[in-house]
């Protein structure tokens, strides 16, 4: 079970407030050709003197509040999607609570509205891998509901010991994300065998594999033996110029 920690409440009201938001851009890069194939945008948040707050703290904290978690996420999206690099496809992610916060699955959900009006490239919808029942059935209906707008989502945190694998929202996304957990646990067997089964099923499923936290050539070399598709990670912010 993860244990959830929160910023106090004079924090999250003046970040809130002050809107102290920012945005990462992270490259997608094919394993193949070595080129950028997508972007993942990321959140970012800041105190009054510019020191950096972590994004899961602050999404923890606004839990508790879904009309302020909308809020948030809401214009966190809008600046993602403003600044997002052309004609380069982006990853977004996306809470389930966030996007239910509205009560509405139709045609006038926000992000939804949001996402179709995005014309630069397009936008694959990342769902956050969780350990509740609930978040699946909510990821269901909203991989549903993107469906059918067409738009492309994607399993993030696959692997990860903390999350639970839902088999029908892995059916249903076009992309899988392996957890970084994956490169760091290489060397356990057995985990290893569930991982290049997860891949298998991806390659004659027609989805696409991304390996997070690639982070040296040597995290690359495995990589290319797991015969993913698509790499992300510190080693690719380092070659690439940085786009935030």
């Amino acid at each position: 079970m993860k244990t959830k920690t929160h910023l106090s409440p004079s924090t999250l009201i003046d970040l809130m407030e002050s809107q102290r938001y920012g945005v990462e851009y992270q490259p997608i890069v094919c394993i193949k050709s070595q080129e950028i194939y997508a972007y993942e945008c990321l959140s970012r948040f800041f105190t009054k003197d510019n020191s950096a707050i972590r994004p899961d703290l602050v999404y923890s904290s606004l839990h508790d509040s879904p009309l302020s978690l909308f809020q948030v996420e809401y214009q966190q999206k809008k600046l993602q999607l403003a600044y997002a690099p052309n004609k380069v496809d982006i990853f977004v992610n996306l809470d389930q609570d966030s996007y239910f916060s509205t009560g509405t699955l139709k045609d006038d959900n926000p992000f939804l509205k949001l996402f179709k009006g995005f014309q630069k490239s397009k936008i694959i919808v990342e769902l956050i891998e969780n350990s509740e029942i609930n978040d699946a059935i909510m990821s269901l209906a909203m991989i549903d509901n993107l469906s059918k707008n067409n738009i492309h989502t994607a399993i993030d945190d696959l692997c990860n010991p903390q999350s639970m694998v839902s088999m029908a929202v892995i059916q249903l996304v076009e992309y899988i994300k392996l957890d970084r957990y994956v490169v760091t646990n290489r060397s356990n067997r057995n985990f290893m065998l569930l991982v290049e089964s997860m891949i298998n099923y991806a390659r004659n499923t027609g989805k696409k594999v991304i390996l997070e936290g690639v982070e040296t050539a040597e995290d690359l070399r495995f990589a290319k033996q797991l015969n993913v598709d698509f790499v992300q990670g510190f080693f690719y912010q380092k070659q690439f110029k940085k786009v935030s």
